[in-house]
């Protein structure tokens, strides 16, 4: 910090984060010094603020401006202050939360990555997955809504599970209510995210400055396109320069319906199996399910497609012998079906996305 003296002015000189610039005028207003000129410089991603005040040189300059210049000092050092929160949440690099269906034989996921790190260069990058079933958008659905409660807020998620590249399906951002940044498709793949958390803002992606050149190819968006857009998020560049806004109502969703329940029963989707397991993964909270009734080791009739079966309610595999059905709830607070060492998928012939029925406990 610097404070200088003229002969027509005096100047207070620090630094501050951007965030911290309204409460900083604020204060410039509520002191003595009449601020002629505050300018603000960017510098390693921090900025300079500089206080001039029309005053000629004397002890009421320097008075007023040591003054303003403690002030900021307090504030910024205050354990208590909103600033120090400020400068707790700087001690941790942003996060960029990776998914492809890309799989890990080829250089598709580094290249987007060095992309990434070429513009926000301290970024940490989360591998959530590359396995997704290649065009399987319903579990690309089910890997972010079972990930994205466990990251905080600014967070950045990556997601390129794309069928549709090259076509005229849109590129986008999405804000959730939860204060996450989502770059993906639209087509769907955010849909079980928006149910449970809601979205707030939608931007489509169009600014070519954002891409790489202005976009080199047809088939690899997730270099050119997403991949660029998320390391600008990370950086704290101001997403509503992606591009213009788009209706929430407006979004792509996945044929799924929300889990309801009503006086006779629960109705919701099987969204996926469960890696090599073959159990079945679900959209119902497993609290919801425990308002339908039922207590572990009673027996539940269930409907799954066109499927009609019984199956016990038990904490875990073992609770039944090898080979029987079971209803319990997983390890993400959702009821799953399963049989125990044996793929439920397989043996019922279940592709997701399917209708799942369950009547209320005595019906």
């Amino acid at each position: 910090m610097m404070v200088g003296f003229g002969f027509l002015h005096c100047d207070t000189l620090l630094r501050i984060k951007r965030s911290e610039r309204k409460d900083l005028r604020a204060l410039v207003r509520r002191s003595r010094v009449k601020s002629r000129n505050i300018s603000l410089l960017n510098l390693d991603r921090r900025e300079k603020l500089i206080i001039s005040s029309s005053v000629s040189p004397g002890r009421g300059c320097v008075r007023n401006t040591i003054a303003v210049t403690l002030a900021i000092l307090l504030l910024t050092l205050s354990p208590s202050g909103a600033w120090a929160a400020n400068d707790a949440a700087q001690k941790y690099p942003p996060t960029i939360v990776f998914m492809t269906d890309f799989g890990v034989l080829d250089d598709s996921v580094a290249i987007c990555r060095g992309v990434m790190y070429g513009i926000m260069p301290d970024v940490r990058i989360v591998d959530l997955t590359h396995q997704v079933t290649p065009f399987s958008v319903f579990e690309g659905a089910r890997y972010l809504f079972g990930a994205t409660p466990y990251y905080p807020s600014g967070t950045v998620f990556v997601v390129v599970v794309d069928p549709g590249v090259g076509s005229s399906r849109k590129a986008i951002v999405a804000h959730s209510k939860k204060g996450q940044y989502f770059v993906l498709p639209d087509n769907g793949v955010i849909t079980l995210v928006e149910q449970r958390d809601g979205i707030d803002a939608v931007r489509e992606i169009t600014n070519t400055e954002w891409m790489i050149g202005s976009k080199l190819s047809s088939t690899f968006d997730g270099r050119d396109i997403f991949s660029p857009v998320g390391g600008h998020l990370a950086r704290g560049d101001d997403w509503s320069k992606v591009g213009p806004a788009m209706a929430v109502k407006d979004l792509v969703r996945l044929d799924l319906k929300v889990a309801t329940i009503d006086d006779h029963a629960l109705k919701a989707s099987v969204i996926a199996t469960d890696g090599p397991f073959g159990n079945l993964v679900t959209n119902v909270d497993g609290s919801d399910f425990l308002k339908l009734g039922y207590q572990h080791g009673q027996e539940v009739p269930v409907k799954v497609g066109d499927k009609e079966l019984k199956m016990k309610f038990v904490k875990t595999f073992s609770d039944v012998p090898v080979g029987d059905p079971l209803l319990y709830i997983d390890s993400r607070g959702r009821l799953g079906l399963a049989l125990n060492q044996r793929s439920f998928a397989e043996k019922y012939g279940i592709r997701p996305p399917v209708s799942l029925l369950i009547p209320r406990a005595g019906r």
